[in-house]
C-alpha cells in the first residue's frame, strides 16, 4: 500500500486556488524543558488541531487558512458531543472513536490509573488551517494559550497534530 502523501495533494488543492507551496517551518534547536515533578504529579492538557469543536458551537471552517481560533474543551464532556469539520485528512475513524485523535478518554484513564495526576480543567481545540502567517501563532496566539495553560496549572500539554 502506498502512503498518503498529504502535502502534495494540499499542495496540489491550494495551488489551484493560487496560494503558494506550502513552507514548513524548520527550527534548528528546541529548548528541552524536562518535568519539575513526577508524571504521576503533572497536571495534563491536550491540544488538537483537528478541526474538533463541541456540537453546540461554531463549526471549524473546514478549508480554513491562517485559523487561529482555539477552543477551549470541557475534558468531562462525553466524546459523542463533539464534531470535526476538516478537510485535510480522513477523519472516519475519528468520527467513529474520538479517542483516535483527541484521546481525552484515555487522558481520563490514566488519571485514574495514578499515571498522570490530574486532567486539567480544560483541553483545546485550534491552530487548524494552513498556517502561512506563522509569526502570528509564534509572537500572539501561542503565548495567550501558554497563560491560559499556566492559570489552569498544567505541567505537561501534549499537542495533537491532525
Amino acid at each position: 500500500m502506498e502512503p498518503i502523501r498529504y502535502v502534495d495533494a494540499l499542495n496540489d488543492k491550494y495551488g489551484a486556488m493560487g496560494f503558494p507551496p506550502y513552507r514548513w517551518s524548520e527550527n534548528d534547536d528546541a529548548p528541552w524543558t524536562p518535568l519539575a515533578k513526577p508524571l504521576s504529579d503533572c497536571t495534563v492538557a491536550l491540544l488538537v488541531s483537528g478541526g474538533i469543536s463541541h456540537c453546540a458551537a461554531a463549526p471549524f471552517d473546514p478549508d480554513a487558512r491562517n485559523d487561529h481560533r482555539v477552543d477551549a474543551i470541557d475534558p468531562g464532556e462525553a466524546t459523542d458531543q463533539y464534531q470535526i469539520h476538516d478537510s485535510y485528512y480522513d477523519h472516519a475513524d475519528a468520527d467513529r472513536d474520538l479517542n483516535c485523535i483527541f484521546p481525552v478518554d484515555r487522558l481520563r484513564e490514566l488519571a485514574d490509573a495514578g499515571e498522570i495526576g490530574a486532567v486539567a480543567k480544560r483541553h483545546w481545540s485550534g491552530f487548524m488551517g494552513r498556517t502561512y502567517n506563522r509569526s502570528k501563532v509564534r509572537d500572539e496566539s501561542a503565548p495567550a494559550l501558554v497563560e491560559e495553560l499556566k492559570a489552569d496549572g498544567v505541567d505537561l500539554l501534549v499537542a495533537i497534530p491532525a
